[in-house]
């Protein structure tokens, strides 16, 4: 057994998640491992090609797929974003983040294709979950764990977010999740195909990515892990959040471009080494080096960072995921892009050594922090392998 197994099985068992897939990657040589079993229920094995709910690991996966239409000139960073969301071409502000729903203020100025990808659209979660702008986000956009059959379709989902106040105003403060599934929408109306037809043409198909999407085949559900959370009396002291043959067994009315993904180790693995590779794997271009290199730096002022702090420890944002900046926070990597899932998942990678990490679980996380201990030992192992 690999030190990567040993690893990874010490935090597999009661109380933990049933199973664990995870590779470290360093150029061509190429580590994994699988531990575990798919559910509690011990019935099948965990496999290199189980296929996870990735969560927020959607998100580098969006921005990509907003980066294709840039690269084509079919949109612009400084496109005002109403052209093809007019749901938001007069938005309301909140007059102060503490203000209540009713007391508002219109844009500064309109929200652009950049305010979606660094997270600085006005949309989204801050460090405090109190606010009164923020209640409507869970009620009305049903923000939160990935639950996908539960989501309005695109039109009625945009129309009901088009009537909520923006937290801040646009290009001001970073906040977590919601402009990934506004991603999503633009992606779908800009590109002039459904999101799920959208991926899979531009990134999915070019890549090989044959596991990767909005819901798994019934012919592979066998591969299909279980979702649990913490607090059941049944599973060893797990509660099943999703079955195999539950919420992702088909395709949703909104396809989550925030965390509406299932997918492999190795698909992953696949969009790593892209990024690595500056937007090429194998003769096929799917991103543009431009591209890459926008998604992988840090875009937030210094106070954009601090007021993300409860996401972002010791990191910056760029499109899609964070960014290291702070070498001196634990287990941190100067320049590491990537990001977690909600569903214990996360994937990373270092454009200066060539590594790839991604570790698949599937135990809910208990919220943005801290960060279980497996993560910080599966980290700890990737910067040294």
């Amino acid at each position: 057994m690999s030190e990567l197994h040993d690893i990874l099985d010490k935090h597999v068992g009661a109380d933990r998640a049933p199973g664990a897939v995870a590779l470290v990657a360093r150029g061509d040589r190429v580590e994994v491992a699988a531990v575990g079993s798919t559910d509690t229920g011990g019935r099948t094995p965990m496999a290199r090609d189980s296929i996870f709910r990735i969560a927020s690991l959607t998100k580098p996966i969006m921005a990509a797929a907003v980066m294709t239409l840039v690269d084509e000139g079919r949109i612009a960073l400084d496109s005002p974003v109403a052209r093809w969301l007019p749901e938001l071409a007069s938005p309301s502000v909140v007059r102060t983040p503490a203000s209540p729903l009713d007391d508002v203020v219109p844009a500064a100025r309109p929200i652009t294709v950049e305010d979606l990808l660094t997270f600085r659209a006005g949309y989204g979660f801050p460090a405090d979950f109190s606010l009164p702008a923020v209640a409507p986000l869970f009620t009305e956009l049903l923000q939160g764990p990935p639950q996908p059959q539960a989501v309005a379709a695109p039109d009625a989902w945009m129309a009901a977010l088009g009537r909520i106040p923006m937290l801040h105003q646009p290009g001001e403060a970073w906040l977590y999740n919601i402009c990934s599934d506004i991603q999503g929408v633009l992606v779908a109306r800009a590109g002039g195909l459904p999101l799920p037809d959208f991926l899979a043409e531009r990134i999915f198909e070019p890549l090989g990515m044959t596991d990767t999407g909005f819901a798994v085949p019934a012919a592979d559900l066998g591969r299909f892990t279980g979702y649990y959370r913490v607090g059941g009396a049944d599973h060893g002291g797990l509660e099943q959040v999703d079955a195999q043959d539950g919420q992702w067994s088909t395709l949703p009315a909104f396809p989550s471009g925030a965390g509406g993904l299932v997918s492999t180790v190795d698909d992953l693995h696949t969009f790593a080494r892209m990024l690595l590779a500056e937007g090429t794997l194998d003769g096929r271009r799917v991103l543009s080096s431009a591209a890459v290199r926008q998604m992988t730096t840090d875009h937030l002022t210094p106070a954009q960072r601090e007021s993300g702090r409860l996401f972002l420890v010791g990191q910056g944002w760029g499109f899609g995921g964070s960014v290291d900046i702070a070498p001196d926070e634990p287990w941190n990597a100067p320049g590491r892009y990537g990001w977690v899932g909600g569903t214990g998942t996360a994937s990373y990678i270092v454009p200066s050594t060539g590594t790839a990490a991604i570790l698949l679980t599937q135990l809910e996380l208990g919220g943005p922090s801290p960060l279980p201990d497996a993560m910080h030992d599966f980290w700890r192992y990737a910067a040294n392998a």
